[in-house]
Parts: structure tokens; C-alpha cells; sequence
């Protein structure tokens, strides 16, 4: 009986989630080396960062949530003014990071910026890596939430 009560609180994931997991790691690894980036768009209307942005191969959780300079290229959503319609899309991001950082006062945080040239859209449903889209926690509660990617 003690067993099962110390057991029973220990979080494991369904099989499902597993499997998108190993799916996912495996997706990343497949990605050729190459001078691109690829980015996750993150909306949220009270905020003005754009998203993750990470390295080929390299894991979500090494993403970095980035402010946009859009001198050279408009952001996909900026371009139709349809801000937020490509939330949560994954491109193939062309640019680098400038060394600036850049303040963002919903947030109070400063967050690293990205000099956008070009993109290619990736997919518009790609895997899920924030926790919240494993569990579906209801977006009215993440509004003023910033995760972070696993």
C-alpha cells in the first residue's frame, strides 16, 4: 500500500505523447546542417516577441524566444496584417542574430534580437513542444504565461 501511494504521484507520460516525442527527436535530427534557422511562431496579443528561434538539430529546448528586426524583411503575419494568424507555424528562418538584446516590457524581459532576410513556411501544424499542448490546458489561463519549449 505504501508503495502505491510513493508511486502514485510520479508523472508519466501516455503513450502517446512518447511517441510524438521520439518522433520529434527524430525529425530534428534529420534536418540538414546548414546557414538557416528554424523558428516557432509564439502569439500572444500582449506581448511583442516573435518567437523560438533554434539551430538545425538542435533540441526546442535550446531555442531561444527572439524580438524580430524586420528592417530587411517583414514577419509572415506582418506582411498581410493578420497578426497572430500563423501562431504556432514553423519556418525555415534565414538571418542571424544581431548581439543586440532587445527590451520587451509585457514580459519585462530582454530577449535576443533576430535581423529577419527570409523564411519559409515549414508547416502549419507541426509537433507540439510546449507542455500546455500536451495537457490542453486552456489558453485563457497561458494568456500571461511564457513557456518555454521541451
Amino acid at each position: 500500500m505504501l508503495g502505491a501511494l510513493f508511486f502514485g504521484g510520479c508523472e508519466t507520460l501516455p503513450q502517446g505523447i512518447q511517441q510524438a516525442k521520439i518522433e520529434m527527436a527524430q525529425h530534428i535530427a534529420s534536418e540538414p546542417a546548414g546557414d538557416y534557422f528554424i523558428g516557432r511562431r509564439y502569439y500572444k496579443p500582449d506581448f511583442k516577441f516573435w518567437g523560438y528561434v533554434r539551430r538545425p538539430g538542435e533540441p526546442w529546448s535550446s531555442a531561444q524566444l527572439v524580438m524580430l528586426n524586420e528592417k530587411q524583411k517583414l514577419a509572415p503575419d506582418r506582411e498581410p496584417l493578420n497578426f497572430g494568424s500563423d501562431n504556432n507555424y514553423e519556418y525555415k528562418l534565414y538571418g542571424n542574430f544581431s548581439g543586440d538584446k532587445v527590451y520587451e516590457p509585457a514580459s519585462n524581459g530582454i530577449y535576443p534580437e533576430f535581423v529577419l532576410k527570409s523564411y519559409e513556411l515549414i508547416s502549419t501544424n507541426p509537433a507540439p513542444i510546449f507542455k500546455s499542448q500536451f495537457r490542453g490546458k486552456a489558453t485563457a489561463d497561458l494568456r500571461y504565461v511564457v513557456e518555454k519549449p521541451e
